[in-house]
C-alpha cells in the first residue's frame, strides 16, 4: 500500500503543510556524507595545506549556514528555529573518505530532518571547492539521514 505523500493535495497540487495543530516537541536529527579523496590530497587537508585555507573550518560553518536557510533552498520546508547546529568530521584513511555528521536539533512543531542533510550536504560540497584545485575527481556519496527523534513518528534510526 502507497502512502499519501503530506505535500500533495487531493487535486495532487503540492502545498505547504499545516503544523498548527501538531504539538511542539524537542526533535532532533542527525545526517552524514561521505566525501572520497585521494590519499595525496587527504593529507593535505590533514596537513591543514590546502591553498584555500582551513578545510574543516569553512565546510563547519557553510554547514551551518545552510542548515539556517533551508526553507530559503527546499521548497514547502517550514522556518525553524533552531536551537543548534553542529558539524563535525571523521577521516578514515583506510578508504580515504571524510564523513561529515550534522546535527541539527529545534524545539518545533516539525521536524528537523532537512536541516540536517542540507548542512551535511553544504559541508560536502565546500569541502570540494576548497579541494578541487588539487584534484578534480573528489566524489560526494553517501548522503543520509541517519536518526530523528520527537514528534508523533517518535524516534527513528537507520538499520
Amino acid at each position: 500500500m502507497t502512502k499519501k505523500l503530506s505535500h500533495i493535495d487531493d487535486k495532487g497540487q503540492a502545498h505547504m503543510v499545516d503544523v498548527g495543530e501538531k504539538a511542539v516537541t524537542a526533535r532532533e536529527a542527525v545526517a552524514e556524507a561521505w566525501i572520497s579523496l585521494e590519499p595525496a590530497t587527504l593529507k593535505l587537508v590533514q596537513e591543514g595545506n590546502v591553498k584555500k585555507g582551513d578545510v574543516f573550518g569553512a565546510a563547519r560553518l557553510a554547514g551551518i549556514m545552510a542548515a539556517k536557510k533551508t526553507p530559503d533552498l527546499i521548497p514547502l520546508t517550514h522556518p525553524l528555529p533552531l536551537d543548534s547546529v553542529n558539524v563535525d568530521f571523521e577521516v578514515d584513511e583506510g578508504k580515504s573518505t571524510i564523513i561529515v555528521t550534522a546535527t541539527a536539533r529545534t524545539t518545533a512543531r516539525t521536524g528537523v530532518e532537512m536541516e540536517a542533510m542540507t548542512a551535511a550536504s553544504v559541508a560536502a560540497l565546500t569541502i570540494y571547492d576548497m579541494c578541487k584545485a588539487a584534484e578534480k575527481g573528489i566524489t560526494i556519496k553517501e548522503i543520509k539521514l541517519i536518526r530523528k527523534t520527537g514528534g508523533k513518528s517518535g524516534e527513528w534510526n537507520r538499520g
